[in-house]
């Protein structure tokens, strides 16, 4: 010990009323830990996890500010929890849970232990005694976390008069890393970007445009969340650069189409 159990899959509850989108429903994802710990230890390790939980969603890009604990008073926790809390997001509607975190001391085994007439408890090696382990567990609904970093990404702004509507994941969870756009389709630029497509494509999600001025195929790839958009244009032709335009600041740097796959992996942060 300590040592954990994770996993993601499909959870079923009977709500009656299901509502705010993917908030409540009847079938969801869920993302669950049981991590078994020395009894002594376990309110470091309640506190670890909930640092540690807490940090996983602002690595990924999610608003601090819109994000809470929210502790269980002790005289409304579970009849097996020591402690609870959970991690809330400010949603349109409200605040609402994301994720919980308890220390489930060791009812769990315990239960499994007195109905199954086989003892559970671990031989503690270092310090030569026998307890039953203490969980603590995460339960996080994937589904609603998903939910919680489309909202947070959604944004709406007026650049030169125009609205632009654009989602700014992080390029870790964005579905589409790179977009491949010819500036036109003539003069071998078609042929040069599908080149590059099928060289980014061994390593990202990437996805070839040539409908349209590129002005709007910018805006389809920033409400797409798409993080990096790829032009190839004459210069390209001459010196084998292209332009790499970024969603967020909409700045555009020039680029070797050899070093696309390093520039990625950089600021992509894989």
């Amino acid at each position: 010990l300590p040592f954990g159990i994770a996993q993601i899959g499909k959870a079923f509850r009977n709500e009656i009323n299901t509502k705010n989108f993917l908030f409540r429903t009847r079938e969801f994802e869920q993302m669950e830990m049981q991590f078994f710990v020395k009894p002594v230890n376990d309110v470091e390790w309640y506190e670890y996890w909930k640092g540690e939980r807490l940090a996983w969603y602002k690595s990924l890009g999610m608003n601090e500010s819109k994000l809470q604990f929210h502790d269980h008073p002790k005289n409304k926790l579970a009849h097996y929890a020591k402690d609870a809390t959970d991690i809330e997001y400010q949603f349109p509607f409200g605040w609402g849970e994301i994720e919980g975190i308890h220390n489930r001391t060791n009812f769990d085994l315990s239960r499994h232990e007195e109905f199954s007439g086989k003892s559970l408890k671990y031989f503690d090696e270092e310090a030569k005694e026998k307890y039953i382990p203490f969980i603590i567990e995460t339960s996080a609904g994937a589904s609603r976390s998903y939910m919680a970093f489309l909202i947070d990404a959604y944004h709406e702004e007026e650049v030169n008069g125009e609205q632009r509507t654009v989602l700014r994941f992080n390029p870790k969870l964005a579905p589409i890393k790179a977009a491949i756009l010819p500036l036109v389709n003539k003069d071998g630029m078609p042929e040069f970007a599908r080149n590059i497509e099928t060289d980014l494509r061994k390593n990202f999600k990437v996805f070839f445009d040539d409908k349209g001025a590129v002005g709007r195929r910018y805006r389809r790839q920033d409400e797409a969340g798409t993080p990096f958009s790829i032009t190839v244009d004459t210069q390209t032709l001459a010196d084998g650069t292209v332009t790499v335009r970024e969603r967020d600041s909409m700045e555009q740097v020039r680029v070797a189409s050899t070093q696309l796959k390093n520039y990625l992996v950089e600021k992509i942060q894989l």
